[in-house]
């Protein structure tokens, strides 16, 4: 059986490279972005099972790169996990419109990331 394999887009190349290690001694292959505006085309070439998002990057936001994923039959149904060191309550709701059903505060525990992938790929 394929290792499935995660999408992670955030600006931060230490955190990218800490999960990159994380997944991969988990058994996952993953696809580091750091630029949210290259990861919609990358995700079409790559499809992965999942897709990890940062909230807040500069040029698109998670909100913004999760509802255009949405738009393309390819990317629909691949799970979003968002992943923020801030959180207000209108978040939930602009996280329900974008097609986000889980969210991770940072920073979190690595096995936690983990935990909430498994439970995405049920």
């Amino acid at each position: 059986m394929a290792n499935k394999t995660v999408m992670i887009v955030d600006d931060n190349l230490e955190l990218l490279e800490e999960l990159q290690t994380t997944l991969t001694l988990s058994g996952y292959d993953m696809v580091a972005v750091n630029d949210p505006v290259s990861s919609l085309s990358l995700a079409k070439k790559t499809k992965p099972d999942v897709v990890v998002i940062d909230l807040k990057m500069p040029g698109m936001s998670g909100f913004e790169l999760a509802k255009e994923m949405r738009r393309y039959l390819k990317l629909q149904r691949i799970p979003v996990i968002a992943m923020s060191g801030f959180f207000e309550d209108e978040c939930a709701l602009l996280m329900h419109l974008c097609g986000i059903k889980r969210y991770l505060r940072k920073p979190f525990q690595p096995l936690n990331l983990i935990s909430a992938i498994e439970e995405s790929l049920k």
